[in-house]
């Protein structure tokens, strides 16, 4: 009787597992990428483009911004392809000059026959550096989009910095909302500039406000080059990020990019440090808690998309991204970032 019933036990254990392994997911990549002053060649009167790493060149800048355009698209066209098997459904992008480029970019050779569409606004930014949105037509539909400007003063000055940038949409339809940021920089010093991105980082608050006015329990992606670490107050005292799944309740901000920050992986360096600025984290109802349940989209993984061709191999930088501008020259490199991605997945 008991060899009956263990029997029993064991055939119902192996048909789960068959129905289980037998299911099909839709996959979906979600990724952000810095693409190093991804400036056109030509001097708009308008802004101070002529102080971006392109201009300083002497030379034909027409080739070097052509071949950057390429190197650009060829990662963009590999992130997510082993899993996904294409490129990425969404990818916020940052260090862009206009939608111009971002055109050139798409319709490359690389890119074209994924027919991308583009959500852009040109920011206050002094030099014209902006952020956006790429996304496959086909995978994702925005419904509404608008930027916001952090109000960051200094002396009583407004800084003129990026926008963040708010994208709603249906992700093989169900609704989500990506916001995109650029937060400002580290120039005078990390405690110097510090309540900067703590501005920004509240602006991203009231953003997340907003969206829970007409969608109280959304799913958003929030992306950026933060110029912050992970474990930065920005993230832990402002946006109250939780690095832990168990501590994650409803309405929080799950980063999985805090534990890779303290596991030591990064996604740029400078002056002999590395650090983790870019990032993407999300809110509780994207977060899978090991229920299985994936009949809305969950997240599946996240990781820097940090291959060996991204990567100096010798000499002073080894290690660090293979960047395209040094020294106001071209080192035919690809950026001076990482890439970071996370798979988004659901049941068919």
């Amino acid at each position: 009787m008991k060899k009956n019933i263990l029997f029993v036990i064991l055939s119902f254990s192996f048909i789960l597992c068959y129905c289980q392994e037998s299911k099909t997911f839709k996959i979906r990549t979600i990724a952000f990428y810095n693409l190093e002053n991804l400036f056109d060649p030509y001097d708009d009167p308008n802004k101070e483009d002529e102080k971006s790493p392109i201009m300083e060149i002497e030379g034909n800048r027409e080739k070097v911004y052509r071949d950057k355009i390429d190197k650009l698209s060829s990662v963009i066209a590999e992130i997510g392809k082993e899993k996904a098997n294409t490129s990425p459904a969404i990818l916020g992008v940052a260090e862009i000059e206009n939608k111009k480029v971002l055109e050139d970019l798409i319709s490359s050779d690389n890119l074209k026959d994924k027919q991308y569409g583009i959500v852009h606004f040109d920011s206050p930014d002094k030099r014209g550096i902006d952020v956006a949105l790429l996304y496959q037509q086909k995978y994702f539909n925005p419904i509404h989009y608008e930027v916001f400007n952090p109000n960051i003063y200094r002396e009583n000055k407004k800084v003129y910095t990026r926008d963040i940038l708010l994208v709603s949409g249906y992700l093989d339809n169900e609704l989500i909302h990506v916001i995109v940021n650029h937060w400002p920089s580290r120039r005078r010093g990390a405690a110097k500039t510090n309540p900067s991105r703590e501005k920004a980082a509240y602006k991203v608050s009231q953003i997340i406000e907003q969206i829970k006015l007409n969608d109280p329990n959304p799913k958003i992606l929030i992306m950026g080059d933060f110029n912050d670490d992970p474990t930065n107050s920005s993230f832990k005292k402002v946006l109250k990020t939780k690095s832990k799944k168990k501590n994650v309740s409803e309405g929080d901000i799950f980063n999985p990019y805090e534990d890779m920050f303290r596991r030591g992986f990064s996604t740029l360096g400078y002056r002999g440090k590395f650090n983790l600025f870019d990032q993407i984290m999300f809110t509780s109802p994207i977060l899978n808690k090991g229920n299985k349940d994936f009949t809305n989209f969950k997240m599946f993984k996240s990781g820097i998309f940090n291959k060996r061709f991204l990567t100096e191999k010798a000499g002073k930088f080894k290690g660090y991204p293979f960047r395209s501008f040094s020294y106001g020259k071209y080192t035919g490199g690809y950026s001076d970032h990482y890439p970071v991605y996370l798979y988004l997945i659901k049941e068919n």
